[in-house]
Parts: C-alpha cells; structure tokens; sequence
C-alpha cells in the first residue's frame, strides 16, 4: 500500500496506516470463504487510504505532539474506507469497467450481480462498525452513503447532456465525493476527542478538499494517459459524464466543434480528439483555477485550530492536491 505523500509528513501516519491495514482486511472476512475472496478484492489491491488518512490527521490536530493513533480513529478510518470500497464495486458496475488500480474489476471477474452484492456487504460491513463507535457516528456514516447515492443518480441523470449546468456538476460531486472525505475528516475528529469548534472546521475543510479533489480527478481523466491512471483516459467522455473541464470548453470558441463530437456513439478518435479539444481550449485552465479556489478553502478552514503536527499534514495535503493535475498537463 502506498502512503499518500503529503500526509506521510505527520510521523505517525505510517504506522498508523499499517494497523489500520490489518483491520481493514479482517473487517472483509465474512463467513463464506467465496464472498471473503470477492470482498477483498480491491482492499488487496491496495490504494493510497486517502479517506482513513484524514480520519487518522483530524483525530490528532487536538495534539500538540504526533501520538498514534487510538482505536477507535483507526475504525473509523477502516468504515469510511469500507464505504469508498463498496461504492467502487458499484460504481464499476454502472460503468462497466474492466480494470481497477490496475487489477481486474470484481464486475470484470465475478459479474455484475457478485460485485453489487459484495459492495452492499462492504456497505453493511462500515455501518456495523459506524455503530460499535456511537450514534452519532452511526448516524452520520448512515445519512453519508444516501449522500453519495444522491450525487451518482444527479451525474446518471445529466449523462450525454450537453447543456449541464455547472451547478449541476457542483451538487454531484459534493454528494459522491466530497460528502465522504467531510465525513471521514468528521468521524476523525468525534472518534479522537477533538473540541467541537474543531470538528466543524475539519469537516469544512474535508468538505473543500473533496469538491478540489474531484475536480483535479476530472481534470486528470482529459490530461492523463492510461498508464498513469490505471485505467482507459478519456473514460468519463464515453460514458457521457461531462465535467467541469468539459463544461467550460463547451463555452469557449472550440465549443461548437466539441458539442458535435460528443454523445452516446462517440468513437475512440472522436473520443482523442475530444479531449485534445479540451485541453487547448483553455477548458482543464479554467477547472484548474476553480480546483485551486477549493483548496485554499480547504487550508483556510484549518487556520482556528491549534498548532500541531497533524494540522500540518492536513494543510500540506490541500497545497499538494494541484500538483497532481500539473504533472500530467507538463508531459503532454
């Protein structure tokens, strides 16, 4: 498993990561070998623990010194991520994709109906957890997952509409991706005892975060190659999900050759000229500057709170996030 850099700064996050880890994979064993195997799929597959990371940071801004982790931030961590997980296995079924971090999709390997019923055991497996740690977790983790339900079904809703609002876009990723990444910086803080001013400003903070790190993703799907993001680029063009990058290039003076290129029987060259389209247009310029705005939301919402080791991973993981669509913007 791969740390996530910025985060890796707070000494403890490391150790921290790895008994998460070792709870995350005994919270997939179920009682039938089968379904284990399936359910355990992408968590031994790896990924970066974005989500259970910033649980872990929020839990110690309260801190003036980098102290492990307590137990309960690290299930917290491990429901949170449970619930990222499970909703990839859906996810990977509206979209049917075949690979995923580089490895075969659940879908791709067991079908359709293994994957939605192994993403429903996942989701299962978080609120059984979300539970042992209080209600108000429970709670929260429960209204969560409608949230990213709400947000899928408002991006189904507009898919291969050319004409979607950017307010539109903006609802759908604050519920299907931003609304996690405020839980789990919000879990983070209950679980860790922080004072409860502090648990609002990490949750806004999560919040800002997770609308940048959507839109820096979304970026990454017209800038990157395949290779650096583990599955076909240009992917969200084919399947009609048009985002803030796409959006902003249908308003600027390639506008009208790109609206002819786009809808449901979009070819792979029409596909590649498309994205080429929206790259020169100055449309990924635009997203980039409104990613940017997020996240110095992100870091502002971080200046109440204490001095600490912890804090300061969490601002670095604001100021690092734009790096991630500038990498790949500078090798094309």
């Amino acid at each position: 498993m791969t740390v996530i850099s910025p985060l890796s700064i707070l000494p403890t996050m490391t150790e921290d990561l790895a008994r998460l880890e070792e709870r995350l994979r005994d919270a997939v064993v179920a009682n039938d070998e089968f379904l284990s195997e399936i359910a355990s799929h992408l968590v031994l597959a790896g990924g970066k623990r974005v989500r259970p990371g910033f649980a872990i940071a929020a839990g110690g801004t309260a801190r003036g010194m980098a102290e492990p982790a307590i137990e309960a931030v690290l299930m917290g961590g491990v429901a949170v991520e449970l619930v990222h997980i499970g909703s990839l296995y859906h996810d990977d079924v509206m979209d049917e994709a075949e690979m995923r971090r580089t490895a075969p999709s659940v879908n791709a390997r067991w079908g359709n109906l293994k994957a939605i019923l192994a993403g429903d055991f996942l989701l299962a497996r978080a609120s059984e957890i979300a539970a042992s740690l209080g209600t108000e977790v429970a709670g929260l983790l429960a209204s969560t997952i409608g949230e990213l339900c709400e947000g899928q079904v408002l991006e189904l809703r507009d898919n291969f509409d050319v004409d979607r609002t950017e307010d539109s876009y903006e609802r759908s990723i604050a519920g299907k991706t931003a609304s996690l990444l405020a839980t789990s910086c919000r879990i983070g803080g209950i679980t860790g005892g922080i004072p409860r001013g502090d648990i609002e400003a990490v949750t806004e903070f999560g919040h800002a975060y997770g609308m940048a790190f959507q839109i820096v993703d979304d970026i990454l799907d017209v800038v990157a190659t395949d290779e650096q993001l583990g599955k076909p680029a240009g992917n969200d063009l084919v399947e009609g999900v048009y985002t803030l990058p796409v959006l902003r290039a249908l308003h600027l003076p390639c506008g009208a050759e790109l609206r002819d290129l786009l809808g449901p029987e979009i070819t792979l060259d029409q596909r590649d000229r498309a994205r080429a389209l929206v790259r020169e247009s100055g449309g990924v310029d635009e997203a980039l500057t409104v990613a940017r705005q997020w996240a110095d939301k992100a870091a502002a919402a971080l200046t109440s709170l204490p001095p600490s080791p912890a804090t300061d991973a969490l601002v670095a993981a604001a100021d690092h996030l734009i790096s991630r669509a500038n990498e790949p913007v500078g090798h094309l």
